[in-house]
């Protein structure tokens, strides 16, 4: 009986040793992915500091740099879906891989942009340049589903120090060395990222169980095989979210996607100084997703937290039509970076969780397909409404539409508490 015991008690050791080093594991990688994450969204940054002025140079005005952002819409539009569902079947590393190594090219291309067709074919690249919702898909794997709103937001706080340290030293480089150098310098960082994915990322973050039931017969799927992405939109209120996500995100999007041509028109900053904006926008993020949303989550339901982020949205776009320069709209930021971060993290969650584990990766494919969606829309919307109408029409369609579905869930859920009482 002893020796039995003894050999119960170093199996149980051994077992708590696994456990520890998969934890250790884990976190490992969900940290490199932040870094990975970070780093991708300050080469993004890096490149919103080159775009819109080299776009300017090459005669581009309001209407035609609308164009040029929708084609990128279009484009990560038809290639999120298909992502999502390749990261499923092939590894979040191959996946990973394939969104770095597509940013390389994206910037390489950026680099040789001399003509406005050539702004336009650099875009191309970006039907692959998945690297956050990659990042999504790797911590949604390693993640428990009540801690996973909190790990996604975290995600976001990798979003803020992109958005400082690639906007600061894009308008930096750009200011110093002109478009070409800066573009140069992206295709480096994003070269470094792929390495980094090589190296810190396991080909494969779903559960073992999940992937001995399900990946032998995904691989006999297609990735084009559209039944197969379609069909998570039948699972309950997968559908409702997404219209959701699309309806309350489009007058938000439409902001975003416009920003950068308001910054340069409406306000009439520099590039250093739109660097400077956009560094504080990242500060403000950087709070809210490392300080606010975690404790947020733990303590009040999805379902509250939505209808919270989108009541404050509707008044930040209220207060936005009425913005006359920069520090009002700083100090609308706010609420704003508020609602955008609560919004999308628990949209996201709340959708992952509504699917099985081996569909999480198509899942958050077609969350990013959302907003590649408005940002198809957007700009050609924002465009009309910017020349034709100013910048506070865009603030208002946001009040009016935001407010339109914060009442519609208000009376869903009121309408719920009253049936369950019966």
């Amino acid at each position: 009986m002893s020796r039995r015991g003894e050999r119960n008690e170093e199996t149980d050791k051994a077992s708590v040793s696994s456990n520890v080093a998969d934890d250790s594991q884990r976190m490992t990688t969900i940290y490199a992915v932040y870094l990975i994450a970070a780093l991708d969204i300050t080469w993004m940054f890096l490149q919103f500091s080159v775009t819109p002025y080299l776009a300017k140079k090459l005669g581009f005005d309001t209407l035609w740099f609308g164009y040029l952002q929708t084609t990128v819409g279009v484009i990560q539009l038809l290639g999120g879906p298909m992502f999502g569902r390749f990261a499923d079947l092939f590894g979040a590393r191959t996946a990973l891989s394939l969104a770095c190594a597509s940013t390389v090219v994206f910037f390489l291309l950026l680099a040789t942009a001399d003509t406005p067709a050539m702004l336009f074919i650099h875009k191309i690249p970006t039907v692959f340049m998945h690297v956050l919702p990659a990042s999504q898909m790797v911590v949604t794997d390693l993640t428990k589903p009540e801690k996973r709103a909190d790990a996604l937001s975290k995600l976001g706080l990798c979003f803020g120090i992109g958005m400082i340290v690639g906007s600061t030293l894009g308008g930096q480089l750009s200011k110093l060395y002109g478009e070409k150098f800066t573009a140069c310098f992206g295709t480096a960082g994003s070269a470094f990222s792929l390495l980094l994915v090589l190296k810190f990322i396991p080909k494969n973050t779903k559960a073992e169980t999940t992937r001995g039931n399900t990946t032998d017969d995904n691989r006999r799927k297609s990735v084009f095989n559209l039944s197969e992405i379609t069909r998570l939109m039948k699972f309950p209120t997968v559908m409702q979210t997404f219209i959701i996500k699309i309806v309350a995100g489009l007058p938000s999007g439409i902001f975003q996607v416009m920003f950068s041509i308001i910054a340069l028109e409406f306000f009439k900053l520099q590039p250093e100084q739109n660097g400077y904006l956009m560094a504080y926008f990242g500060i403000v993020q950087m709070v809210i997703q490392g300080g606010v949303i975690g404790r947020l989550t733990a303590r009040y339901s999805d379902n509250s937290l939505l209808l919270l982020s989108i009541g404050v949205s509707s008044f930040v776009g209220l207060a936005q039509a009425y913005i006359q320069n920069v520090w009002q709209f700083c100090f609308n930021i706010l609420p704003m970076m508020f609602s955008l971060s609560v919004f999308n993290a628990i949209t996201d969650s709340m959708l992952t969780k509504s699917v099985p584990s081996s569909d999480t990766g198509t899942m958050l494919g077609l969350c990013a397909s959302v907003q590649s969606l408005l940002r198809t829309v957007g700009p050609t919307i924002g465009g009309f409404l910017y020349v034709n109408y100013g910048i506070s029409s865009i603030g208002l369609i946001q009040f009016f539409v935001n407010i339109a579905v914060f009442v519609y869930l208000l009376q869903r859920r009121l309408n719920k508490t009253a049936e369950q009482r019966k």
